[in-house]
């Protein structure tokens, strides 16, 4: 990790995830779902499958990905995933994915999400990104409004396809 990913920021300080956060991180992406049908303890339960570690690890070996965390008083809040895209599109600009942005959700509105995505995007800048995208569930429409207001165009109709 470069000093550059531990910068804090007015509430919370963005650092790399280690392998201790993944519990945390793992509830906060269930407890981000569009639908939530666990109690906090099925979460508490779910986050503590070795499938998550087993997870983190490829993250964390990949050299174009990579896994952070927002703290605030020492408690995880956030999670975000930044994964550099190199490609031909642009003259070969390289892109960065912004994948599973999830904040605490007592703690949403504060200004902790968009904190987040601005320390992802000078990050993803630092590293020769030209772009920055996302995707999100159509049915967070309040998620849409605050990426749209940090400056995200609905530019593109996403697809996905599960394969097992």
């Amino acid at each position: 990790m470069t000093d550059d990913a531990s910068r804090p920021t007015s509430s919370v300080t963005m650092r790399e995830a280690v392998r201790a956060d993944v519990p945390r991180i793992a509830a906060l992406i269930m407890l981000g779902a569009p639908v939530q049908r666990l109690t906090r303890a099925e979460i508490e339960a779910e986050a503590a499958d070795p499938a998550y570690l087993a997870a983190f690890d490829a993250v964390a070996a990949s050299p174009d990905n990579t896994l952070f965390v927002a703290e605030r008083d020492g408690e995880v809040v956030g999670t975000l995933q930044v994964t550099l895209i190199p490609g031909l599109v642009a003259r070969g600009r390289r892109r960065a994915k912004l994948e599973s942005v999830h904040v605490d959700p007592a703690l949403r509105g504060g200004g902790i999400g968009a904190q987040m995505v601005a320390f992802a995007t000078a990050f993803a800048a630092d590293r020769g990104a030209g772009l920055v995208e996302l995707t999100s569930n159509k049915t967070r429409q309040d998620a849409h409004r605050f990426y749209r207001r940090l400056g995200f165009d609905q530019s593109h109709e996403g697809f996905k396809k599960e394969l097992g």
